[in-house]
């Protein structure tokens, strides 16, 4: 992660806020992006919306492969194969 930025924005009538450019281009978002706003105390971490959802379900999913006892190429390769058996009726 490069150095911090610090930048003000003004909240406008309707809650709205401007992000600053060099904010939209750190965290990758553009029009019609979708940002998440986390509040932890008086602070509010701002983020793109799908790099959130992607660092969620891989908190959520830590751990399964292991449960699973996938450990290896080779036992993924033995679970698509039991997949596609288990669709395809074998």
């Amino acid at each position: 992660m490069g150095s911090m930025i610090v930048e003000n924005a003004k909240v406008m009538a309707k809650g709205q806020i401007t992000l600053p450019k060099d904010i939209r281009a750190r965290i990758g978002v553009g029009t019609g992006d979708r940002v998440a706003l986390i509040c932890e105390g008086e602070r509010v971490i701002l983020m793109n919306a799908a790099i959130y959802a992607m660092r969620a379900l891989q908190n959520g999913m830590a751990g399964e492969w292991e449960k699973a006892e996938i450990n290896s190429d080779d036992d993924v390769m033995a679970l698509v194969k039991e997949v596609r058996d288990e669709i395809e009726g074998r």
